[in-house]
Order: C-alpha cells, then sequence, then structure tokens
C-alpha cells in the first residue's frame, strides 16, 4: 500500500508546453498572467503549483530562468504553496536547457519525466486549422517525428545535479516501464522516499485512459514502491477530471490545470484554472475527503520549505 494519508494533494499545472496559444485565449502567456493565475489557483485549493514559462510576446515555451523568475517572486510573496518547477520543458528541448530553472532557482519540487517516449500531439492539427505565431504549426507537425528524450543518463544528470539543492521530485510516469526506471534509480540510492508518483494519462506515446490502465498503474507502483511513496494522477483533455475521481476514490492525490487539458466540460473551454481546481476541490468533498494545505503537503512529501529557495 502507498504512504497513508488523511488530505489529499491537489496540483495545478498553470501552462505548460502541450497546448499553443491559440487554442484557447484563457491560457496563461505572459508573467503577470502566470502569476495571477498561479495565485488564483492557490486560493482556490490547490496545494502544489506546477510551472512552466513562456515567451511573452509569442507564447512558445521556455526554459529560461529569468522568465520564471519574472513571476516566483510575486507568487511566494502573496501565497504560501507549494511551487513545482518543469524539467521537462518542451520535448524539443535538450536536458541541459530543460535543467537550467530547477538548478538556478532550487525550488522545493522539480517535475522529472522517467523514460524517453513518443510524444505525439498532431492529432490536434485535425482539430486546429489556424494558429497565430509560425511555431505553433510547426510545433504540433513535427511531434509526429519526435522523441520526447529522457534517457537513464538524462535522469542521472538532473537527479545528481540538484542533489545540493535539496529539490525533491515529481516524478511523472507515462507508462507502466516509467515506474520501472523508478524503481531503478530507488535501487541506485539516487532517489530518496517518500516517493511523489505522477502518473500521466491519455498522451498518445503513452499509456491510456481505461480504468483498467489507471487500476494498474495503481498495482504497479504499490508493487515497486510500498508505503514508501504518494500516488497522484493526471489526465490529458477530457479524461482529466473523470480519472482525477477515479484515482481519488482509490485513496491517490490528483492533478488539473490548463496545461494538461483545455476544457471545463464537452465542448467548453475553461477560462482559467481555477475553475478546474473548484471542480476538483468539489468532487473531494462530495467523496468527503479533504484538500492538503501546503504546509500539509509539505510535511507529507517532506520537503525542504520555502525559506531554502532561491527566489
Amino acid at each position: 500500500m502507498a504512504a497513508s494519508q488523511s488530505k489529499v494533494i491537489v496540483t495545478c499545472a498553470v501552462t505548460g508546453a502541450i497546448h499553443t496559444p491559440t487554442m484557447s485565449p484563457y491560457l496563461p502567456i505572459t508573467a503577470d498572467e502566470i502569476g495571477r493565475e498561479a495565485i488564483a489557483a492557490a486560493q482556490a485549493g490547490a496545494s502544489i503549483v506546477h510551472l512552466h514559462a513562456r515567451k511573452p510576446d509569442n507564447g512558445q515555451p521556455s526554459q529560461d530562468p529569468d522568465l520564471f523568475r519574472a513571476f516566483l517572486p510575486a507568487i511566494a510573496e502573496r501565497s504560501d504553496v507549494v511551487i513545482n518547477l518543469t524539467t521537462g520543458g518542451a520535448p524539443n528541448m535538450l536536458v541541459e536547457e530543460r535543467l537550467q530553472p530547477a538548478l538556478q532557482l532550487k525550488p522545493e519540487i522539480a517535475s522529472l519525466n522517467m523514460g524517453s517516449m513518443n510524444f505525439g500531439l498532431y492529432p490536434m492539427l485535425d482539430r486546429y486549422k489556424e494558429f497565430r505565431h509560425d511555431w505553433e504549426r510547426q510545433y504540433l507537425e513535427g511531434s509526429e517525428d519526435r522523441v520526447f528524450r529522457n534517457t537513464f543518463k538524462d535522469i542521472r544528470y538532473i537527479l545528481e545535479s540538484c542533489a545540493d539543492n535539496g529539490t525533491r521530485f515529481e516524478i511523472e510516469c507515462y507508462d507502466t516501464s516509467h515506474l520501472y526506471t523508478a524503481a531503478h534509480f530507488i535501487d541506485r540510492g539516487i532517489l530518496k522516499p517518500p516517493f511523489f508518483i505522477q502518473s500521466v494519462f491519455g498522451l498518445l506515446g503513452g499509456i491510456g485512459t481505461h480504468p483498467d490502465d489507471v487500476m494498474h498503474m495503481r498495482r504497479t507502483a504499490d508493487r515497486l514502491f510500498g508505503k514508501d511513496y504518494y500516488w497522484s494522477v493526471l489526465g490529458a483533455g477530457r479524461s482529466q477530471i473523470p480519472i482525477a475521481s477515479m484515482a481519488a476514490s482509490m485513496g491517490g492525490n490528483v492533478r488539473v490545470g490548463l496545461e494538461d487539458s483545455l476544457w471545463d466540460g464537452p465542448g467548453r473551454l475553461a477560462t482559467s484554472n481555477v475553475e478546474q481546481v473548484e471542480r476538483i476541490v468539489s468532487v473531494l468533498r462530495s467523496l468527503n475527503l479533504e484538500v492538503a494545505s501546503p504546509d500539509e503537503t509539505r510535511d507529507m512529501l517532506q520537503l525542504k520549505g520555502r525559506q531554502a529557495v532561491a527566489f
């Protein structure tokens, strides 16, 4: 069984590399927009905010630490939410580039993908025909022949580079094999408990969204990590709330946000991250579950605390 818990950790992924700006006018792009969305998500009940950065002129994903510095202090000043920075960046970035925000800014927690994979975004071209920026169509088209590289050496490089920062990792697993990769690094002594295992469902190239897929990922994680881990899930697109609800009923933690889904119902774009946070908080309450506060999350995941970050 996973580590026992009385509260559910709610992560909100505010903006990310999956979606391009044209697909939703509500996707936060600038530092002010990202900061406001993160603070509002925290006020709505998010325990953690997971953050990417974008170039403000065209919305292109960027791992420039200065773009993160433009919004992190405001979030830290106005909220005690746990801040989680990406080391994934975007599939077309090199690992050295992807690492820089976590390496330089030393967050309490950072995301880390557990394996190379096909990362197919190109089916979106069937739904979206017009784009505001030149890079957007090329980015989606290129995903048909793009491998999101996360080799064993890449993973070790990120883990060892951040070892002295005290940063813990949200271990992102897009398929069952990624759970075994995490176990490999645990066996090598490079990953230390408690582990925060994020199972990702519904991205082309990874595991699907069938309830059997969710249960299989949970069973495998239980077998590999025993009582030393906390399990969380994210469902891409329309599967976001159904999979989060299922996982919560199984004792798991949840992730929502515009990085993972632009929608707040069939055919209805979410106008903010808050809508998705409020929706999943309502589901949790209907299940008689309580949301973990940021400080309760820090205790559960044994995080170093806000005072030890570099922003």
